[in-house]
Formats: C-alpha cells, structure tokens, sequence
C-alpha cells in the first residue's frame, strides 16, 4: 500500500477488507472456537472432536452447513468498523513516523504502525469476540440454546454483570492483537516490497494481483502464529462461566498449563491455518480494490 494514503482512506478500504474476511472465514472461525473450548473428555471416553474435520462433519450433521455461520451476526456486524479502526491505526500509525507524506518507513517501523493499530481494535474487537464465542460452543440439534441471537446474548451478559462482562477478555485481546497486528502489517508490506516491479520494469495487472493474494494470504499467517496462544486463553476466559476465573487470563494460563501442557495454546490451530490465507486474502484484495475506487471518485480524500 501507498505511503501516502490518508488514514481515512485507510479506515474505509479496511472496512471493505474486513467484510470480505469474514465472508470468506467464519466457517473455520467457528471449528477454531469450538476445538479451543470443547472440554477435556473423562477417562476412557473419546473427546468431543477428533480434529478439524471431524468438528466440521459433526456441526454440519447436526446443525446443517449454515452451523458454521454461527456468531457471525456479531463480526459481520461489527467487522467493518473494526477492520476499519485497524487500518486507519495503521495509517495514522505510518503518519505519525513520517517526516514527510512520500517516506518510505523502515521495516521496524512498519510493525510499531501495526503494533498500534492492535491498541485501536481492541475496544471495538473484544465485545464482538466475546459474543460470538459464546454463540459459536452453542451446540445444535436438540441442545438447548442459551442465546437467541447476538442482541439476546449482549442482553443477558449485560444483566448478569453489565459492561464489565461484555468486555470481559480484553486484555486478552490486547495481548494478542497487539503484537499479532504488528506482524500482519509488516508481513504484508514487506512481501509487496518484495514482489513490486524493479525501477525500468514493466507493470503486470496479474502479477499485481497474485503478489496482493499471496501477501495478504502470508500475513495472516503470521498474524495467527503470532497470536494463537493469546487466542486460545481467550476463547477460554470469555466462555467460561462467571467466576471460573477470578485473576483473568493468568488463571487460565495457569490451569491450562496444568492440565494440558503448552501444546494446548495451539489447540485449534489447523482450521485457523486453513482459514487465515484465503480469508485475509481477501481482505487485502478488498482494501486494495477499495482503495483504488477511492483515489478515482476522491482523490483528495
């Protein structure tokens, strides 16, 4: 992306972006919640879920393929402001480092813009992320369901312990977006900087294209290989019960650390693997498709 975009023009081709990524990734979004807090079976018993397709043939069995759209309600309702504050942190990020609008930043410079675009998501992010957790463990079939729906939930989480408990895990979420962000915008720019044409080369719109699909693809993954353990501690902590965990996110290290060791802070990995290329894939397609579409109707936005 341009250095000398105006984070404004960032804020709304983010919003675009993010409405993309999450068309293109909740299915799996939702394996991931579901294998990160399904519980620890009882001994001699089979765990609720073998793996990442067999969570995927059992949801869709019971609840039909439109079981894996659960939660989405909340992101898709809130992705566009979020994916949108993130970029614009970016870009306001890359502004305020900037002795002059045409500065190419530096590569440590590029993760500080996208380390502070994780502060920025966070208050957006973390009451989404804790409603749609919660609808996501919802199982289908004869199940009861707690939650009606993603207002139903915001009620009820509302009346049990008001704004504290909406917002519950959001240190959690900082703790995880904050570094995971820095590597996703980083990742990014320096793939494009490594693909982009040489000075007397000639532009190829499809070379373009692909160089967008495989960088937005590469940045995702480093986003999540970043972020995973703060991820799974999280789905944990906003899932839980009241009072399961009274010191926060430290409590749940501390005990998934006890019962399941740390290979259990990449529990869920595989479908957020699968997810993360093609998903933030299209994210960037978005943002840059969007991002062009402004330079032509506002060019001095």
């Amino acid at each position: 992306m341009s250095e000398n975009k105006s984070p404004i023009k960032y804020f709304l081709s983010g919003g675009f972006g993010g409405i993309c990524t999450v068309l293109a990734g909740h299915p799996l979004d939702t394996i991931k919640v579901r294998l990160q807090t399904m519980p620890l079976p009882a001994a001699g018993q089979a765990p609720l879920y073998a793996g990442t397709l067999d969570c995927a043939k059992k949801t869709i069995a019971r609840e039909g393929f439109r079981g894996l759209y659960k939660g989405m309600s909340a992101p898709i309702t809130g992705v566009a402001p979020i994916f949108a504050v993130s970029f614009f942190g970016f870009g306001l990020g890359k502004r305020l480092q900037q002795k002059t609008p045409d500065e190419e930043l530096n590569y440590t410079q590029l993760f500080a813009a996208g380390a502070f675009s994780g502060i920025f998501t966070t208050t957006v992010m973390a009451p989404g992320e804790r409603i749609k957790c919660l609808l996501q463990i919802q199982q289908g079939g004869n199940s009861p369901q707690k939650y009606s729906g993603m207002v139903d939930c915001a009620k009820q989480l509302y009346a049990e312990g008001g704004m504290r408990s909406i917002y519950k895990g959001a240190f959690a979420t900082l703790l995880r977006d904050v570094p995971a962000s820095g590597m996703y915008f980083l990742t990014y720019e320096y793939i494009q900087r490594a693909l982009a044409p040489k000075a007397g080369e000639q532009k190829d719109a499809s070379i373009g294209l692909l160089g967008t699909i495989f960088a937005g693809g590469m940045a995702g993954i480093a986003n999540w290989a970043i972020g995973m353990p703060a991820d799974v501690l999280k789905s944990r902590l906003q899932t839980a019960p009241e009072g399961t965990y009274p010191n926060g996110i430290r409590d749940v290290f501390r005990e998934l650390m006890r019962r399941e060791g740390p290979l259990a802070l990449y529990k869920g990995v595989t479908p957020v693997m699968l997810r993360a290329f093609p998903a933030n894939a299209a994210c960037f397609i978005g943002v840059e498709v969007f991002m062009k579409f402004l330079n032509v109707v506002a060019p001095g936005l």
